[in-house]
């Protein structure tokens, strides 16, 4: 049962396995303590040991029937019984808390929605010009220079500009991408999706998708590496107010 109770994570299995066994076994002590020590010793120290030990195991136990499924007793393994309910509770952390639309067109409304703007010089180095000049080609020879050009070689006479109008089509796209009214208009634009419901959808899709591929030990494993460390202290703190009551009986009874 103890390679059982064995956290996926060893720093924090070791923290906790010290706590709980360190409370566990000052506890069991005091019980050894009160069955060899004789009165008036004998009764405080047994009380105070078997209410303590009582109290550490009892929270032990409750821990470790968070995580597991314990034959016999009803409730226990809620992580794995209660997994769908848990990802529902993700989904609507997620999507009503960071993703709400009020928080998403507030995004956008600032300053820092300016920085979803893309590189636009880095864009057009990896545009691939070509169609434009082929198409500019088609032009010319469709117009009323085209007579003219067939007598001069054709459109294979203009093969030579390829090269120089990507550069020009390049820096032309790229000042007018530097200018403020191109800028405004892309701001203005992703503000306008930012209030449509693309953006919302998109995201709720993606958490779904991941939601939809955690199994119920990958949800207990999340669960177990966040509070696992903090719920040692279940079993300091029972053993000792375990302890406090057994040593209040000890004089009230």
């Amino acid at each position: 049962m103890s390679q059982a109770l064995s956290l996926s994570n060893t720093s924090t299995s070791g923290l906790f396995f010290d706590k709980r066994f360190g409370t566990n076994l000052v506890a069991a002590l005091l019980v050894g303590s009160g069955l060899l020590f004789s009165e008036p010793w004998s009764e405080t120290l047994l009380n105070t040991g078997l209410f303590a030990l009582s109290g550490a195991i009892t929270n032990w136990l409750a821990i470790y029937m968070l995580f597991e499924r314990v034959p016999g007793l009803y409730g226990s393994g809620v992580i794995l019984l209660h997994f769908e309910d848990f990802k529902v509770g993700i989904k609507e952390l997620i999507m009503h808390q960071f993703f709400n639309r009020k928080n998403v067109e507030q995004f956008f409304d600032n300053s820092e929605g300016s920085m979803l703007l893309p590189d636009f010089e880095s864009v057009f180095k990896r545009i691939n010009l070509n169609p434009a000049f082929d198409s500019l080609l088609e032009v010319i020879e469709s117009s009323s220079f085209g007579p003219v050009l067939s007598m001069l070689g054709g459109v294979q006479a203009l093969e030579s500009l390829r090269e120089p109008f990507k550069e020009k089509l390049r820096g032309a796209v790229r000042k007018i991408s530097e200018t403020e009214p191109f800028q405004q208009a892309m701001r203005e634009q992703l503000a306008d999706l930012s209030t449509s419901d693309y953006i919302l959808q998109k995201v709720e899709d993606i958490v779904c998708k991941r939601l939809d591929e955690l199994t119920p030990n990958m949800v207990k494993e999340i669960v177990e590496r966040m509070i696992h460390e903090h719920l040692g202290w279940l079993v300091v703190w029972g053993g000792v107010f375990g302890g406090l009551i057994g040593l209040l009986s000890t004089f009230v009874f």
